[in-house]
Parts: structure tokens; sequence; C-alpha cells
């Protein structure tokens, strides 16, 4: 089975802490390795987690405020300097073509190729996943993102042994989801298969609440959300389009998920991080609070 894995390189908000990077956030599966927002330090942070940063294979940008985007520009010069010969993708609300330009107008003798793609309610499909993304309320073009590996469905090789199918066209048909004739014996391709469940992973970040928030997340094995504010500081956090944690959880209540993690923690509660997590739980009970380098699988 396809193990999702997803890595907290960042898990601060505007103003990182010794503990708490600034946003960044790396989702791995198959041969894909994709970073959500790049905030300043993410490079330290990606070595310290002895991730090779050549291995990303997208950039997904929620939004262009600096704690989300700054680590773009250094990434990008080591990326140049280390010799990338690929093209990196890159996702993110309108404006992203403007403000990739303009990153390198900075380090133009150090350029990547770039692919640029503006997504604002939208869906990027590939053969075996597909990202989804919704715009969000943050007072600036903003995303929020669904990934999805897909549903798969494989032959059962003890079965195909019993079967004494050899490695031939036959067997290929099988593969291909066709019915076969072996040995004079109908094999449907059903009997001899089995569905493998697909993954859903939400990240819904700087945003106040609404609708598409629940309706993107629905279903999600994991919703990562922003919680930069307690239910007690509600009122600033709707002044600054943010969540609070009751916000997340209700989120995630709603739209019915199985883990929720949050992140995006304000220093003001670096040192009373638990009324976060029990304003969280009244809603909600299976939430985390994300660490900087925690991993979580599903």
């Amino acid at each position: 089975m396809e193990k999702l894995e997803v890595k907290f390189l960042g898990t601060g908000n505007a103003v990182p802490t010794e503990r708490r990077n600034h946003t960044g956030i790396l989702v791995s599966f198959l041969n894909e390795n994709i970073l959500i927002d790049c905030g300043e330090g993410i490079q330290r942070q990606l070595r310290i987690a002895r991730i090779n940063p050549g291995k990303i294979t997208r950039i997904l940008i929620t939004h262009w405020h600096g704690d989300h985007i700054l680590g773009l520009p250094g990434l990008f010069q080591t990326l140049a300097m280390s010799g990338y010969n690929k093209t990196m993708k890159i996702y993110g609300p309108p404006g992203t073509g403007h403000y990739l330009a303009l990153i390198e107008q900075i380090i133009k003798e150090l350029r990547i190729s770039v692919q640029v793609n503006e997504v604002f309610d939208s869906i990027i499909d590939d053969k075996y996943f597909f990202i989804q993304s919704k715009p969000m309320f943050h007072g600036t073009p903003t995303n929020a993102y669904s990934i999805v590996i897909k549903d798969r469905i494989h032959l059962e090789k003890s079965k195909i042994k019993k079967l004494k199918i050899p490695n031939s066209p036959l067997l290929g048909e099988l593969q291909g989801g066709k019915d076969i004739f072996f040995n004079g014996k109908k094999i449907k391709f059903s009997s001899v298969s089995y569905l493998e469940k697909g993954k859903k992973i939400t990240i819904i970040l700087d945003t106040v609440m609404n609708p598409d928030a629940v309706r993107l997340a629905e279903k999600s094995d994991l919703l990562i959300a922003e919680s930069t504010f307690s239910v007690r500081d509600a009122e600033k956090a709707q002044e600054y389009f943010h969540l609070t944690s009751g916000d997340a959880a209700t989120i995630a209540k709603k739209a019915k998920v199985f883990k929720l993690i949050l992140t995006h923690i304000s220093e003001r509660y670096e040192h009373k991080i638990n009324i976060i997590e029990k304003e969280a739980k009244k809603i909600f009970k299976n939430v985390r609070i994300a660490k900087d380098f925690d991993i979580f699988r599903i």
C-alpha cells in the first residue's frame, strides 16, 4: 500500500521562534515531493531534516505573504548552484507569475527553469493523483489545497501464481483490466484484483472560516489547518483574517476528516500551547499540534 508522508519543516506564523520556523510542509508519495509554502529558513530546515532540495518536484504557494515565500529566492539559488536541470512546477493564486518574475530579477544570474501555474478554483490532474485548489479569504489572493492519491486496482499476485498465468501478453491484458481465457477457463479481472483505496490530505493555511474550506476538506484522511489564534482572541483572528483553534476544529468536524493537525502557531502561545490543543479538542477529538520536523504517515 502506497504511503503518504508529511514532514513539517516550519510550524510558526509571521514571527519565527527558537522552536518554530516560518511555514513549510513537504508531502511525499509515489515519486512526488510537494513543498507547500517556502518560508524564510526552509533551506536550513531541509538540511537538518536531511532532505535534498533537488528532490522537490512541485511547490504549492498558498499566498504571497513573506512568512510563506521568503525562502524561495535562496532555494532557487541553491538549486541553480547545484546544477539543477529539471523544470520546477510552481502553483499559486493569481499574481504568482508576477511575483516569481520579481524573484528571477533578484537571482537573474542563477536561474532555474520554472513552470508557473496560476490556479484559484482548479484541479491539477495527474495519472495517479490530483491536486484541487479552492480560494480562501485572507485579504490577498489565497489558496487552500487538497492532494488526493487516486484509488488503484492491483492484481493479486498470489492468485495469479495459483492460476499459473505466465508473464505474457495474456497477463498484460489482465493488468489492463480485461477478462481473459486461459487453459479453457474465463478468468475475470474482478476475481484476481483488489482495490487500493486512495488517500486525501488537505492543507488550509491563512484564512477566515468559510464554507469552501469545509467542502475542500471533506472526508480527508488528514487535515492540516492553521491555528494562529486562541478562541479567546477570536476578534483578532477576524481582524487579521486567520482561524482560531476552534475554527480549525469546526472545519474538521463538519468535513468529517479523520485527523486534524494544527500549525502556523503564534509566538504569543509558545509557552501555553496546551490552550490551543484543549480548545480544539472540545470540538474535534483526534487533533495534534505540529512541531518543526514532525513526520506523519497515512
